[in-house]
């Protein structure tokens, strides 16, 4: 049977981009939104998208002016079904909004606005590079990518601030040190980046490697 993996959204528009890059490497994806019934029920994968700014409450804090009104419906849905696959241990896989509640989920923090504007470029074409993240060495992502450095996309205004328990920082920013990617190295495969790789899948072959090893750790079969 095909792999499928759930893929976590609140704005149909924008989900076709991660379902794409997941088609890319051969996995049906699922969609899930707060708005049904979610479970992970079907599926062997979780991937948790981008989207509107965390609830800052969720993280002991009083939301930021600049911060996104938040939406705690997507939030304890996610939350929910982030922790039914690290007990069930199956792969995972955070893409910017999905990094940032990676670390809140393990009782991290996050920084609510990053002033210096420079994660928040936005070009005409997103898979476009604007600036470089240097992987860790000894890690998952860099058995994946490779260590050193890399040029990724940008578009976020939050970001890690105190890094939650049992978390492995596998990227920052070259330029500012901001924590580009987490990993769990006690799970089978559970990555999160703050980078935006679907946007970049079609036209680098690195960034597709990611799905690749994503895929490759899901089961092939359908679990109940």
């Amino acid at each position: 049977m095909a792999k499928r993996v759930a893929i976590t959204y609140e704005d149909f528009k924008k989900v076709a981009p991660y379902a794409d890059a997941l088609r890319l490497v051969g996995v049906d994806p699922v969609l899930i939104s707060a708005d049904e019934p979610w479970s992970l029920r079907g599926v062997d994968g979780l991937m948790i998208t981008g989207g509107r700014d965390l609830d800052a409450r969720s993280y002991g804090q009083e939301r930021h002016p600049k911060s996104q009104e938040p939406n705690p419906a997507r939030d304890r849905m996610e939350i929910g079904l982030l922790g039914e696959a690290l007990d069930r241990d199956l792969p995972v896989l955070g893409i910017c909004r999905g990094l940032q509640l990676f670390n809140v989920y393990h009782g991290g923090t996050l920084i609510q606005h990053i002033e210096s504007g420079k994660h928040t470029v936005r070009t005409a074409d997103a898979s476009q590079p604007v600036h470089q993240v240097i992987i860790a060495p000894n890690t998952l992502l860099a058995a994946i990518l490779g260590p050193g450095a890399h040029p990724v996309n940008s578009r976020h205004h939050q970001g890690v601030a105190q890094l939650g328990g049992h978390l492995a920082v596998s990227a920052k920013s070259a330029d500012d040190g901001m924590v580009e990617g987490l990993e769990r190295a006690d799970k089978l495969f559970a990555v999160a980046v703050q980078w935006h790789p679907e946007d970049q899948v079609k036209s680098d072959p690195l960034q597709k490697r990611l799905f690749e090893a994503f895929a490759q750790a899901i089961p092939a079969h359908v679990t109940a």
